[in-house]
This record gives structure tokens, C-alpha cells and sequence, in this order.
């Protein structure tokens, strides 16, 4: 399979993914949890038997706006936008109407500063991650395989964030955990490659960059391939038997780790390329 020679299809359907997922960041933006807008939270337990769902239908009734729902044994952590005392006063006794028992157990309020804070944490994790990932592949191979795979881990992110953003699906704090575990998954795929070429390298063979980069690629495209497959399997059961609170970060694991695959093979290797020029 003639992938660096096909490169340019690969660039293509990649910028056709994130060039709208862009222009939606820039126009819409992304649809911010109570984690980083501040919002209220509400600790409070409910009779045996009582479920997520339930409670997320009595906050939809009452029309408060956004709601998370968690819980813990026959206790419950709402997140809700921020609520005024008589606000909290009135979920408090909508719940006592629809579920009788009710314990009122804490309440705090998460301001936007503290939001603020979060999101400025959030993106300082993720240079961090970056720029120590660049370091280590520089150091373990040279600075063009370090170019390629932080070219694949923006690529990656930026269709992640795109897709949240055109879509509006929410980002909270697990969002966060969600992309920083994509970036490590892109750059253990993309290392396997990387070592692959840097071996095949060393055999110092005739042929010209452009053929050792498709025999490597090829050599691990099975590994690549199957590795994605087992854990796709296990992001779409929980999916479909998580917990409604699970389910978007678990999505956005989905689809960083099936485009982090597709990168790891058609974008950085490719990029790889245009750095180093057609010299083996």
C-alpha cells in the first residue's frame, strides 16, 4: 500500500474533518459544563432503588438548565447552573414531593473565577504533556520524529474539540482526562511505528525513505489496527451500558483513540516524510 505516495488524499480528508470543526470553535465556541462556568452542587440522598435518570427527570420538569447527576450508593452529587437560595429551596422540595424521603446533605457554590482557574489548569496539563512527549522522542529518535508526532497529537485534539464544538456536546473536568489519555494512546501508537522505521533504518537498505516509510507502516499496521479494535469494543459497551454521567467522556476516548489509530499511520508518518525528504 503506497501510503506516503497517496499522502496528500489523507491531508485532504483530515482537513475536511477539522476545517468546520474550526470555523465552529470560532463561531460557536464549546458547550462549557458547570466545571468550568460555575454552577451549584447539591449533595443529597434519596430512598433505595432511586436512579439517575429519575432525578434528571424531576430537574428537566422544573427546568433549571444544565443538570449532571451522579451517584453513590442512595446518595446523589447534582451539578446545576447557580442557584439561588429560594432556587435550592424549591429543587429540595420537588425532590421531597417525588421521592418523600430526602436528606439534605450539603450544598456549595462553584464560581466562575474557580472556573476559570480550571480551564487555565486544563491547558497548562495539556502543553505540559506536549511539550514533554516532544522532549522524550527528540531524545529517543531525533527532532523531525519529535515534529511528526506532536503534528498527529494537534491533529488528534483539534478534531476531538472540533467535533464537541460542532456538535455542542459538554466539556467538563473528565473531558480533560479524556484528551490527555488520547494523547498518550496517539504517542504509544505512533512510537511502535517510529521504532519500526528507526530499525528498519539501521539495516542501511537501498531502497529510498518513501518505501521503508509504507514497509514499516505495513509491518505494524495489524498491531496498530488490532490494538484500536480492543479498545473501541470496550468504549462502545460502556457506551451503551455506562451511566448517563460516563458517557461523553467515554465518546470523546472513542473517537481520539479511532482518530489517533488513523493518524498514527496516515498523518504522522506522511509528515514524517516531508521533514526528513525522501533520504533514508
Amino acid at each position: 500500500m503506497q501510503i506516503i505516495q497517496q499522502r496528500k488524499w489523507f491531508y485532504i480528508i483530515s482537513a475536511l474533518i477539522i476545517i468546520p470543526g474550526i470555523i465552529s470553535l470560532m463561531m460557536q465556541g464549546l458547550n462549557l459544563g458547570i466545571d468550568f462556568s460555575g454552577g451549584s452542587m447539591l449533595h443529597i440522598k434519596l430512598p433505595a432503588g432511586t436512579t439517575s435518570a429519575q432525578v434528571s427527570e424531576v430537574l428537566a420538569d422544573m427546568k433549571i438548565g444544565k443538570a449532571d447527576v451522579q451517584k453513590s450508593g442512595d446518595e446523589f452529587y447534582i451539578r446545576t447552573s447557580a442557584l439561588s437560595q429560594e432556587k435550592t429551596d424549591e429543587v429540595m422540595a420537588n425532590f421531597k414531593t417525588e421521592f418523600k424521603q430526602v436528606e439534605f446533605l450539603s450544598s456549595e457554590n462553584v464560581g466562575a473565577v474557580i472556573g476559570k482557574e480550571l480551564t487555565r489548569n486544563a491547558i497548562l496539563a495539556l502543553l505540559i504533556a506536549t511539550v514533554m512527549m516532544l522532549l522524550y522522542i527528540t531524545f529517543r529518535f531525533e527532532w523531525t520524529f519529535g515534529i511528526a508526532a506532536i503534528v498527529g497529537i494537534i491533529h488528534n485534539v483539534l478534531i476531538v474539540l472540533g467535533l464537541f464544538s460542532l456538535f455542542q456536546w459538554e466539556i467538563n473536568s473528565a473531558f480533560i482526562a479524556a484528551i490527555l489519555t488520547v494523547i498518550g494512546y496517539t504517542i504509544n501508537d505512533t512510537i511502535i511505528i517510529f521504532d519500526r522505521v528507526r530499525e528498519n533504518l539501521r539495516i542501511k537498505s537501498k531502497e529510498d525513505f518513501a518505501t521503508l516509510l509504507n514497509r514499516s507502516i505495513m509491518q505494524m499496521m495489524n498491531r496498530s489496527v488490532n490494538t484500536v479494535l480492543t479498545s473501541v469494543f470496550a468504549l462502545v459497551a460502556l457506551i451503551i451500558f455506562g451511566g448517563e454521567s460516563i458517557k461523553l467522556f467515554v465518546l470523546a476516548m472513542l473517537i481520539g483513540f479511532t482518530i489517533g489509530a488513523y493518524s498514527s499511520i496516515f498523518i504522522t508518518s506522511p509528515v514524517l516524510y516531508q521533514i526528513r525528504g525522501n533520504k533514508a
